[in-house]
């Protein structure tokens, strides 16, 4: 997009709160808020770490009113309900969500039903049939604490499985019940912290995935057919300090510098991300969602193989403004031409998912079936991300079923 060019820009996020030791701070930043009763959500792994959740409690204080370690990868619509009948039963006021975008997502489909008070159960059960989980009233109010690195932190956006059950789902391939989701602007979190002393204490492998997924936002915000000045200098900025930060995740410890470039990094490529006039991923994440729906993989995974693949068939479709993409990189040359700087940019990106230690082909994840691209590519084309894909670009099926092939 031409700088020349018009462009709004509404993104509203909370404080952003940044640094080992941060959720120290959370029973004064709720103070600050006016809440008073606090409903921890985490993972059932999380919840019960006591590296993880002791700090929180500790800065909780007295505004811990109740914990709800429910969430799991399958973010259900029936652990969302049950979360919000813990809420009521707790006479919480606010929602502190800590853990990665499974139980961030699951708590903002919580806040969600949490508008319709005692009738929560009823919407949920016509969510299932409708896939629209509307707000009525206002909404729990969110607070984040991200632990790991896909950058779904600073939005409005959460997507949920239809279905009144709380545990997992059939890991058969295209399987079990439909996707929906909910996207309102007060569904934003007023607060996030990010504190590097929780993220060590993450899986490396968890980090390793969430963080191609994190890292292919910043891409896709700069070629986004919505993108702004805004957010080209957020998403620069944050490809850069995640490219020299991301390689302390296999570190131990963790190097301190290193791991607040990856986390400013996080924040910034996500910074405007998901905003009032749309959202911003695009392509990427499209072909992500296509293995979303019943298939036992990280969508960091799917990212780190399909990424360079779905940017060649970009840069052969349409320019995808390579040159800042390159820039943002550190792979600019102002004297190659258009097709070997686009290779340096898909160069640039497999080199970080070879990094991360992530595989390079879908014939090496077990929960991908060959057989299932046309599925995959029917899905991947009906995504709405499509929408905001770089300019001029309108895959078909079938090139999307290429895509798929070229990373089989």
């Amino acid at each position: 997009m031409s700088s020349a060019r018009g462009f709004t820009f509404d993104f509203h996020p909370g404080k952003i709160d940044v640094g080992s030791g941060s959720v120290g701070r959370l029973g004064d930043e709720l103070e600050a808020l006016g809440y008073e009763r606090a409903l921890l959500v985490s993972g059932r792994t999380v919840g019960t770490t006591p590296a993880v959740i002791e700090p929180i409690r500790r800065g909780l204080g007295n505004h811990l009113a109740a914990e709800f370690p429910e969430t799991t990868p399958a973010k259900t619509l029936g652990t969302a309900l049950a979360g919000v009948q813990q809420a009521i039963a707790a006479d919480a006021d606010v929602v502190v969500a800590v853990g990665g975008g499974s139980t961030l997502d699951t708590a903002k489909v919580l806040c969600a039903l949490s508008s319709h008070g005692a009738s929560a159960a009823a919407v949920a059960e016509r969510a299932v049939e409708t896939g629209n989980i509307p707000i009525d009233d206002t909404p729990l109010p969110l607070v984040a604490v991200p632990t790991t690195l896909a950058g779904a932190d600073l939005s409005d956006i959460a997507g949920v499985t239809l279905t009144l059950d709380r545990g997992p789902q059939s890991e058969q391939n295209g399987a079990g019940p439909d996707s929906g989701g909910v996207s309102d602007p007060r569904l934003m979190p007023e607060a996030l912290f990010y504190d590097a002393d929780l993220y060590r204490t993450t899986p490396t492998s968890v980090l390793a995935a969430s963080a191609m997924n994190g890292f292919d936002k910043g891409i896709e915000a700069l070629y986004s057919r919505l993108s702004t000045p805004i957010t080209d200098g957020t998403a620069a900025r944050g490809l850069r300090l995640l490219s020299s930060g991301l390689g302390t995740l296999f570190e131990e410890p963790m190097d301190e510098s290193r791991l607040a470039d990856v986390l400013a990094g996080i924040v910034c490529v996500q910074y405007g991300l998901a905003g009032a006039d749309g959202y911003r991923a695009s392509i990427i994440h499209a072909f992500g969602h296509g293995f979303s729906h019943g298939y036992d993989v990280h969508q960091g995974t799917i990212h780190g193989v399909v990424a360079p693949h779905v940017l060649r068939y970009v840069f052969d479709e349409v320019d995808g403004r390579r040159e800042l993409l390159a820039e943002a990189l550190g792979v600019r040359n102002t004297a190659a031409s258009s097709s070997a700087v686009a290779e340096r940019v898909i160069d640039a990106v497999a080199a970080v998912r070879d990094d991360l230690g992530l595989p390079r082909r879908l014939r090496d994840l077990d929960a991908v079936d060959q057989r299932e691209f046309p599925a995959v590519a029917e899905a991947i084309h009906d995504d709405r991300l499509l929408a905001v894909a770089p300019e001029g670009l309108d895959p078909s099926v079938e090139e999307i079923v290429g895509v798929l092939e070229r990373a089989w």
